[in-house]
């Protein structure tokens, strides 16, 4: 994983917008319309070479290929793997519930939706992989990309099994090992194309006020064992300094006010065989989390992508706000080699569903690299 030299390196965390045409064609994928494949992989290939140039025209140092092959974070799987069909009835996040007059406010949000991911296909037959046609070709677009290092993401096993219901398997724990044993093969391509894998685990957090919201704590902590043992199996022979795994609470704006504190769950995910741990500490629930790496060091060789742009707002942060931010992570960490300026999550997590506006994407991305330079000259001083 990337860091150390004498500056503080900028990459983020997934999704970048997509152009409406495109997010209408995943959309109709996604709810079994015809596609032209031919119109489908030209619309994919123009926004890639664009979303590629826009990043290195913001300054990010690893950069990826925005998920503009994908309809949505995870979802994608159901057109690479086996065993997936009809709708899952998916648990509303707790939080949200809690408050149904702000779910009122964001009915409007709701109608650029074109992937329903609280209707995901279900396991309704055993999971496989099928080919590996579709992410090689997503890894050919940025092969030879201009950044420091290109990166892909991939879904873990977790948010697979949790959001996309199991209707076949006698139990969870079987459900999840077949997903990881899936996911591997789509890994160990992405590896194997000189990329750097990032796995979005989103569950490893999320799931406390979601699918595990009405059952102790421990319930949900015996959750993140078993994936994180999953994601270990599945990265079985893959270098971890090759991965990094991506942790949040849920790429949405709202109260967030049960979301499982980072103390509870960090010691569990240290055991993710992973170069770096992404993490969200910009938005105003875990911002103050940065502590936690006082408390609980990260192990040697792992790295910290620490989210410091908030992907839930229209607000720009100011390079100075993301210079501070910066600073404390550091400070917590303690090296400013092992800390990597990143955002909290991604910008357009399923087709056409972002809610910041795309020239306000590219506008935080510029005060990401300028923050980070900000922090760079006061971490290394002139000599």
């Amino acid at each position: 994983m990337p860091g150390g030299g004498d500056r503080i390196r900028t990459t983020h965390a997934g999704s970048l917008p997509r152009p409406r045409a495109l997010a209408e064609l995943h959309g109709r994928r996604s709810r079994g319309e015809v596609v032209d494949p031919d119109e489908l992989r030209r619309a994919v290939e123009a926004a890639t070479a664009a979303v590629v140039a826009a990043q290195v025209d913001a300054g990010i140092d690893i950069g990826n290929d925005g998920e503009q092959s994908r309809e949505s974070f995870f979802t994608y799987v159901r057109h690479r793997m086996t065993g997936f069909g009809g709708a899952s009835e998916r648990p509303l996040m707790q939080d949200l519930l809690d408050h149904p007059d702000f779910l009122d406010l964001v009915v409007p949000r709701n109608r650029r939706r074109q992937v329903n991911l609280m209707a995901a296909p279900a396991a309704v037959g055993a999971v496989a992989y099928r080919d590996t046609a579709e992410v090689d070709a997503e890894c050919a677009l940025v092969a030879g990309a201009p950044f420091e290092q290109t990166f892909m993401t991939a879904a873990s096993p977790g948010i697979v099994a949790a959001a996309m219901e199991n209707r076949h398997y006698p139990s969870m724990e079987e459900y999840v090992d077949a997903v990881a044993a899936a996911m591997r093969v789509e890994y160990r391509a992405i590896v194997d194309r000189g990329l750097l894998l990032q796995i979005d685990a989103p569950d490893l957090a999320l799931e406390r006020h979601t699918l595990f919201a009405p059952r102790p704590l421990d319930d949900f902590l015996a959750w993140v064992e078993l994936v994180v043992g999953a994601v270990n199996g599945a990265l079985d022979g893959i270098a971890a300094d090759r991965v990094r795994l991506h942790v949040c609470w849920g790429n949405y704006e709202g109260p967030h006010t049960l979301d499982v504190p980072l103390d509870e769950i960090l010691p569990l995910l240290y055991r993710a065989r992973v170069g770096a741990l992404v993490v969200s500490m910009a938005n105003p629930r875990h911002a103050h989390e940065y502590r936690c790496f006082e408390r609980h060091p990260l192990p040697a060789g792992m790295a910290l992508v620490a989210g410091v742009i908030d992907t839930t707002t229209n607000y720009v942060e100011h390079p100075q706000v993301v210079a501070e931010r910066l600073e404390r992570v550091v400070d917590a960490v303690g090296d400013p080699r092992r800390v990597v300026a990143g955002t909290d999550c991604g910008f357009d997590t399923s087709a056409g569903i972002g809610d910041i506006a795309p020239s306000v994407v590219w506008e935080k991305l510029r005060a990401l690299r300028a923050g980070a330079d900000l922090a760079t000259a006061r971490l290394w001083p002139a000599t």
